[in-house]
């Protein structure tokens, strides 16, 4: 199993030599070369460069190549770091607040005449979760999609956006965890709808014809659990 990238991060920053790397290239506020690292330390490049690309390899850190005022070598230019674009923050089990925000964000900003906000917010979330099950269908070109292949694909989905899916039986998924959670509990008709819409967007994009996504509510579960189109009818 593939560990969280976030979970990685935190391993390579315990390690107290890297945390100190990093913190220095932190506060620097400029690109650091192998050498300033290395004295910061009290260690050698060699032994700073190992570290250093560690900290590059999990994103804490990103690398380049570029001239240094002061330090005048020849052929190419130093390597130098500086901290990653990304912020790095472990929440267990997962939250995606952001993706909350920025749906609801949109839903503001395209409210079309006669919505209301919680409207839109569905019907934004129902467009995102198509692009990227047309996402992944342009990628892994599937073909026509039976049940049992189609919830395949839907599990890696919703395992990679946080809900922790759980194939109950070979036709049915249940999510144990609401990546939106507490949030939920301030408007759950709300943010059902919103995941209910983004899981069958997504079932829409990948053109899973026979999986539906329904709201079936369970304590500790999220609302939403796929299950085939013919049992979501009789329900």
């Amino acid at each position: 199993m593939t560990r969280n990238p976030a979970i990685r991060a935190i391993a390579v920053l315990d390690d107290e030599l890297r945390g100190g790397l990093y913190e220095f290239i932190r506060q620097a506020r400029r690109p650091v070369t192998r050498e300033e690292a290395a004295a910061s330390a009290g260690i050698s490049r060699k032994l700073a460069a190992f570290h250093l690309d560690k900290l590059v390899e999990v994103g804490l850190l990103r690398t380049h190549s570029e001239p240094v005022d002061g330090i005048r070598k020849v052929g190419r230019a130093p390597k130098v770091y500086e901290p990653g674009a990304e912020d790095i923050r472990v929440v267990i089990p997962a939250r995606r607040h952001d993706a909350l925000a920025g749906i609801l964000l949109d839903a503001v900003l395209s409210e079309g005449e006669g919505e209301s906000a919680g409207q839109a917010a569905v019907r934004i979330a129902g467009e995102q979760g198509e692009q990227v099950g047309a996402a992944h269908r342009d990628r892994d070109r599937p073909g026509r999609l039976g049940t049992e292949r189609a919830l395949t694909m839907a599990v890696s989905m919703l395992a990679e956006h946080g809900f922790e899916p759980s194939r109950e039986t070979t036709t049915r998924v249940r999510l144990r965890n609401c990546p939106f959670r507490p949030l939920t509990a301030k408007a759950p008709h709300l943010v059902c709808g919103i995941n209910q819409a983004f899981l069958a967007g997504f079932l829409t994009g990948l053109e899973a014809t026979t999986v539906s996504a329904v709201l079936a509510p369970s304590p500790g579960h999220c609302c939403v659990e796929l299950r085939p189109a013919a049992d979501a009818a009789d329900a």
